[in-house]
């Protein structure tokens, strides 16, 4: 698991080695990368909802 999460945030960072990424692409299901990928997805857009209401309520 730690290895997914590590391979989706470089992904999501655009610094993803090649050899990782064809280590990922033989894996025999995706499921686990996108489901952490979502998840991912939902707390990077959380954090910056959170962050956006913490600025707007100290302005």
């Amino acid at each position: 698991m730690i290895r997914i999460i590590g391979s989706i945030l470089a992904a999501l960072f655009g610094v993803q080695s090649e050899a990782n990424r064809q280590h990922d692409f033989q894996q025999r299901s995706a499921l686990p990368y996108l489901l952490t990928g979502l998840v991912a997805l939902l707390l990077f857009v959380l954090s910056l909802v959170l962050v956006v209401r913490w600025v707007l309520a100290a302005v």
